[in-house]
């Protein structure tokens, strides 16, 4: 059978990965100064402020393509499930880059694809090999590596990110089933806009709000403009080249996040917690290769 790979698909899944790795990096810049700015600002203070200013950078690009923010699709239930996971998992992602370290919020975050996954084959009936099901085991298992239950090293708090994961998982299969006619600006506003939701609820808990210093307000007027970049290269990303080629550098930002971590807040994450790191990161990498495979082999030629 003759070779359907030309060197433009070629090149596109290059540029496809390297824009990947750039959001990657990117988003691992963003979590950082927003944990920087949590040594003082509250969360719920953090959350409004940073989806005030995203929300208003993607509207202005929505304005911008002349697509309408307040799109009638906003009715349909699976984007109202989407918002709602989207408060839960920034809400409790937040939380854990302010309360706990960002290496081990980072390593947690890296199993969300494998909990997509599984609740895939639960709610949209996707078949999945008993193979693939022992490889999310195997990614699960490495969350508890990282967690410790019941052992000294365990920190309670870590739950937070955990929770942001199934928030996140949600979000991303409410995703499948929302309407295609959204773009990804479009989408950016409502994304932002529930951490607003976010901060609000949080902030009814606790009712407290800080005046930021100058170096505050400039770290959070980075976040968003990071933020909205990392957003739009991970667009540009998944556009780019073969979803399967380029969706394995999304692990690279547990690297990003690893370095980071340590020249900023001086991390040094213990022999465990890197090796369960690489056990969801090994688990999801093999889950996408023998995704791609089972793909390879049902697509007739």
């Amino acid at each position: 059978m003759p070779n359907t790979t030309d060197k433009s698909g070629a090149a596109g899944n290059v540029t496809g990965a390297a824009f990947m790795v750039l959001a990657m990096a990117l988003f691992a810049v963003e979590d950082t100064l927003l944990k920087h700015v949590s040594s003082h600002l509250p969360v719920s203070e953090i959350l409004i402020l940073f989806g005030t200013g995203g929300a208003l950078v993607f509207a202005l690009l929505t304005w911008q393509r002349g697509e309408r923010i307040f799109n009638t699709d906003l009715k349909h239930p699976a984007l109202l499930i989407r918002s709602l996971f989207e408060v839960l998992g920034r809400l409790f992602f937040t939380l854990s880059l302010a309360l706990t370290a960002l290496s081990t919020t980072s390593a947690i975050l890296q199993a969300t694809p494998l909990l997509v996954a599984a609740a895939s084959a639960v709610i949209f009936r996707e078949k999945i090999s008993g193979l693939r099901w022992a490889l999310i085991t195997l990614g699960f298992f490495g969350v508890l590596l990282v967690l410790r239950p019941g052992l000294d090293g365990f920190t309670p708090l870590s739950i937070l990110a955990v929770l942001g994961m199934i928030g996140f998982a949600g979000r991303d299969l409410a995703t499948r089933a929302a309407p295609k006619g959204l773009s990804y600006a479009q989408l950016g506003v409502y994304g932002f806009a529930m951490l607003i939701v976010s901060g609000v609820i949080l902030l009814a808990w606790r009712g407290q709000m800080v005046m930021p210093t100058g170096l505050e307000a400039l770290m959070l007027i980075s976040a968003v403009v990071v933020g909205v970049a990392a957003y739009t290269a991970l667009t540009f990303a998944m556009r780019t080249g073969e979803v399967s080629m380029v969706t394995p550098f999304r692990y690279s930002r547990l690297l990003f996040a690893m370095v980071l971590a340590a020249l900023v807040f001086h991390e040094r994450p213990d022999a465990m917690e890197l090796f369960g790191g690489a056990v969801i990161v090994a688990a999801g990498l093999a889950l996408m290769l023998t995704g791609r495979r089972r793909a390879a082999v049902t697509t007739p030629s």
